[in-house]
């Protein structure tokens, strides 16, 4: 398996952990690090919505937690519906909500790598891969501050 496959079916793993109650939309992600292990991380909604965490944020904020924020050089995602038994559907990739790349720009500026960005969908081989810069130009983040 290529990078974005093995990334895009950890992310699919990944999503059967969702807490979706809210929207019913499963996503699942899974951040790929310098050593060559994967951190996952899925959507948790929270009753007040904007309390809600996406699937990207949860796996960088894992990735932080062990100490390891500058260590992510790739990412894949997926996402869709979650049926009666709760699993993400559809053939379309998804790609990060604004806020996510925000969050991914962090840690990719950190890291000093334009992360490829594997976008698969819930079922099917389709995915489509971005540089993180592509998906969020000129984008804001510790280099402006000063920091790297």
């Amino acid at each position: 398996m290529n990078e974005a496959t093995t990334l895009v079916a950890a992310a699919r793993r990944a999503s059967a952990h969702a807490h979706a109650p809210y929207s019913r939309f499963a996503v699942g992600a899974a951040l790929l690090l310098r050593d060559g292990s994967i951190v996952t991380g899925a959507n948790v909604e929270n009753a007040s919505y904007g309390l809600s965490l996406c699937a990207e944020t949860v796996a960088v904020a894992t990735a932080s937690a062990a100490g390891r924020l500058r260590e992510i050089v790739a990412i894949g995602v997926i996402g869709g519906a979650m049926d009666a038994d709760g699993n993400a559907t559809g053939t379309t990739p998804v790609s990060p909500c604004g806020r996510c790349r925000q969050v991914l720009n962090e840690a990719a500026q950190m890291a000093g790598v334009d992360l490829p960005v594997h976008c698969g969908a819930a079922e099917g081989d389709a995915i489509r891969t971005y540089r993180l810069s592509e998906l969020l130009p000129d984008a804001f983040g510790p280099a402006d501050l000063g920091i790297g």
